[in-house]
C-alpha cells in the first residue's frame, strides 16, 4: 500500500487517467464497430461515412496516447481496404 503522500497522489491520478483513457477507447471501439457492421451489410456510402467518422477519432487516439501511431495505421489501413473492396 502506498506510504508517501506522492504515492498517494499517484493513485488517485492514475484511476481517474485509466477511467478517461477507458472511455477514449470505449468511443473508439464504437466507431469502428460502425464501420465494421456496415461493411457487413454491404452498404459502401454508410460504410464510408462511417470511416470518415472514424479516422478522425483514431487519430486522436494516437493525439491524446490511448492507442500506438502504428496500431492505428494499421486498423485505418485494414478498414479503408474493406471499404474500398464493397
Amino acid at each position: 500500500m502506498a506510504n508517501t503522500p506522492q504515492a498517494k497522489k499517484r493513485i488517485r491520478r492514475n484511476n481517474r487517467r485509466a477511467e478517461i483513457n477507458g472511455a477514449r477507447m470505449s468511443r473508439i471501439r464504437s466507431f469502428v464497430k460502425k464501420v465494421e457492421a456496415a461493411c457487413e451489410t454491404g452498404d459502401k456510402a454508410a460504410a464510408a461515412d462511417a470511416l470518415k467518422a472514424a479516422q478522425p477519432e483514431l487519430a486522436r487516439g494516437v493525439a491524446r496516447g490511448v492507442l500506438h501511431k502504428n496500431t492505428v495505421a494499421r486498423k485505418m489501413s485494414r478498414l479503408t481496404k474493406r471499404v474500398a473492396s464493397l
